[in-house]
């Protein structure tokens, strides 16, 4: 083959290269994506999840990588996650670390349905009892505490029975979905037991054990899954690991949806636009108190209010308004302060821990409930009904001094001002006039001996 001919093949393989895909690092994976649950679990910890899974998809990762260190959270949360975790086309790979941590309650179902469960050493899971919702009787943490009535104890019964059925039902479906030990995690439920790593490796709860993130992918490398229906081979060593931090977005979440955070705007919002109200034109009440009450109704909307709680505080709050217009001697105040008290305890409907209202600053806005309501809203209501000190209103009914002599209009003066003055009958320099209406800039005045005249 001469030059010529080895120039033009040259060409035509270099423009065949051009044109063809090629196939990328996304096609085969692109690296693995590292999430991390720390704390309690909930709307935030939801979002953040979700969103690094779209990621991991849209990079089509090799592997997500959840680390958990979490007491548990709420229902809703967690089994939006583990729906997620569920339909994500990247395998989950749920990994309690570092040492000491736990994989607790609302962990222990998100361990169960990822595609392949580990733990550190010195880490333990379980604890899945469901806890017990605050708006039933018996509600809180559990024990007796108490005389009940048949009919209580039975309800209470029947209602325990439901809840810790469902959530077994739900745990053994996702043991049995990754072909893990379900009787464990039956007992789990019930019983509420834990287990550390060893242990739970031991008996087949987890796929396997790591000492850190590098030993896990060692381990992980060539494990075959199925995710979707189909079977996948992992590959997972000498791959880079992209750490996904939680940004601005879940970190404004995870403080607005705090219940306590979310308890301050509230108060803050509704005393603020009652302010507004009672003092129409101050603006700056009325703005922050808008935006601090939208913030926590968003914040109550991802939170699980119980809304006959709700409906106490604001009664409550009602009441301690009315005491400033109704002379009640205390009673409406009192009832007020006591059905806030009552409305704030019960306002979220859930007793997991980092999900409840601080008795001690339910105590603080109670006190502090009352007293701006029967002082500085009841100051400021009082303060309009005083008479006017200032303005042409105020003139009307005063008493002034006419300067020159006239005999329909003329000058007098009030408050050291000269004003023009309007008369049915003439008045003379010093007359001392009352002052009955205004028309425009001109007093209406009437002599004070002539109304002397008539009294007599």
């Amino acid at each position: 083959m001469d030059t010529g001919s080895m120039h033009k093949l040259s060409r035509i393989v270099l423009f065949i290269c051009l044109i063809l895909p090629v196939p990328s690092m996304a096609d085969n994976g692109d690296g693995i994506v590292l999430l991390d649950i720390d704390g309690a679990i909930g709307p935030a910890t939801y979002d953040y999840v979700r969103r690094g899974l779209e990621s991991a998809r849209e990079q089509h990762a090799h592997v997500v990588i959840i680390r958990i260190d979490t007491p548990g959270g709420l229902d809703t949360s967690m089994r939006a996650i583990i729906q997620d975790i569920i339909a994500s086309p990247v395998p989950v790979v749920s990994f309690v670390a570092p040492g000491g941590s736990r994989a607790a309650s609302a962990g222990t179902y998100i361990m169960y349905a990822s595609h392949i469960a580990a733990m550190a050493p010195a880490t333990n899971l379980g604890a899945a009892t469901p806890v017990q919702i605050a708006g039933f009787p018996g509600g809180g943490d559990g024990n007796n505490k108490g005389k009940k009535t048949d009919s209580e104890g039975q309800q209470e019964d029947h209602m325990t029975k439901k809840i810790i059925n469902d959530a077994v039902a739900y745990i053994r479906g996702l043991a049995q979905m990754r072909g893990r030990n379900a009787d464990w995690a039956e007992q789990a439920v019930r019983e509420g037991v834990s287990l550390s790593a060893d242990e739970a490796l031991e008996k087949g709860v987890i796929d396997l054990m790591a000492s850190d993130i590098s030993d896990l992918l060692i381990k992980l490398d060539g494990r075959k899954i199925y995710i979707l229906g189909q079977e996948k081979q992992l590959v997972t060593r000498n791959v880079p690991v992209e750490r996904i931090k939680p940004d601005w977005r879940t970190k404004l979440l995870k403080v607005i949806t705090d219940p306590n955070l979310a308890y301050i705007l509230m108060l803050i919002g509704i005393y603020g636009l009652i302010y507004e109200f009672a003092n129409p034109g101050m603006i700056l009440p009325g703005v922050v108190g808008t935006i601090c009450l939208l913030l926590a109704l968003f914040a109550f909307q991802v939170l699980p209010i119980n809304f006959v709680g709700l409906a106490l505080m604001l009664l409550g709050i009602a009441f301690m308004v009315g005491e400033v217009f109704v002379p009640s001697f205390g009673a409406l105040g009192i009832g007020g302060v006591i059905a806030f008290v009552i409305g704030s305890i019960m306002l979220l409907d859930t007793d997991v821990p980092g999900y409840g209202i601080s008795v001690p600053l339910i105590a603080v806005f109670a006190l502090a409930s009352a007293g701006f309501f029967m002082f500085v809203v009841g100051m400021a209501i009082r303060a309009q009904k005083q008479p006017l000190v200032s303005g042409r209103e105020e003139l009307v009914g005063g008493i002034a001094e006419v300067i020159d002599d006239f005999d329909t209009e003329g000058r007098v003066r009030i408050h050291s001002e000269s004003w023009r003055a309007r008369s049915h009958i003439p008045l003379k320099r010093g007359d001392k006039v009352r002052i009955t209406g205004l028309d425009g800039l001109i007093l209406i005045v009437e002599s004070i001996a002539s109304e002397q005249a008539k009294e007599g």
